[in-house]
């Protein structure tokens, strides 16, 4: 395995340790604070947006120039 895709690939694993932690964070919080859950609202419509930016990225055929190039 080339040294570049075991770089990409724990640092996806730290970035989504990271973001477990911080949702398990912020719903445990909303859970002991009154009105808390009105804190996840924002964290919902994070979520959503990437969501469907990398649903239009993935999606999309003209994203893909790089791929039909001759190397």
């Amino acid at each position: 395995m080339a040294l570049d895709k075991l770089v990409l690939i724990c640092l996806c694993v730290i970035a989504a340790f990271g973001v477990t932690l911080w949702l398990a964070a912020l719903v445990l919080t909303a859970l002991h604070v009154p009105a808390g859950w009105l804190a996840l609202i924002p964290a919902a419509l994070v979520g959503y947006v990437f969501y469907r930016v990398l649903s239009e990225r993935l999606g999309n055929a003209d994203e893909d120039h790089y791929d039909r190039m001759k190397h």
